[in-house]
């Protein structure tokens, strides 16, 4: 009796290799992100700190129209468009994504916009314009969300990846 192997399944090509990766991680990023801020939202009073470590690290919800440190407060939907366009660009770019490293920052970074995009279109005070909802308070430093640390590692990721990469590619490893 001949032993029949299925043939091998041909390995994905390199260029999409990495794009379920991205888009899982995405996924999950901007989920975790909502879920939490619906839990902030059902527990915590806007403007009313609630402390973890002392006065160092603290819960302390609220609402922001802008950016990071609250920079562009009459601009959230210069904001939205900016969010929308780099979720969309990173799917368009993930087929293109070579290395695991570069795959993850880009990942975090998209699926942390994702997760301020989706209160942008549906928060109050009404779609386009939705306010993000910020809810860490660490230090004098400002308060930010899961999504905006997910953006934060993600950049430091992608940015040592691709330093990492043009070192290899120079010195031949």
């Amino acid at each position: 009796m001949e032993d029949k192997q299925s043939p091998a399944q041909p390995e994905q090509p390199a260029r999409h290799r990495w794009t379920w990766f991205i888009v899982g991680i995405m996924a999950a990023v901007a989920a975790v992100d909502q879920v939490v801020k619906q839990l902030v939202l059902a527990f915590l009073e806007p403007g009313v700190p609630v402390p973890v470590v002392g006065d160092w690290f603290r819960l302390y919800l609220l609402f922001n129209p802008g950016a990071a440190f609250s920079m562009g407060r009459n601009s959230t939907w210069l904001f939205t468009t900016i969010q929308l366009a780099f979720v969309v660009g990173s799917l368009i770019a993930a087929p293109r994504i070579r290395d695991r490293w570069e795959a993850l920052g880009l990942a975090l970074i998209a699926g942390g916009a994702m997760g301020n995009l989706i209160d942008r279109l549906l928060r109050d005070p009404g779609f386009w314009f939705g306010h993000v909802v910020d809810y860490i308070s660490v230090g004098r430093f400002a308060v930010f969300n899961i999504a905006d640390a997910s953006i934060t590692v993600g950049v430091i990721v992608f940015v040592a990846a691709v330093f990492a990469s043009e070192r290899r590619s120079t010195h031949g490893g």
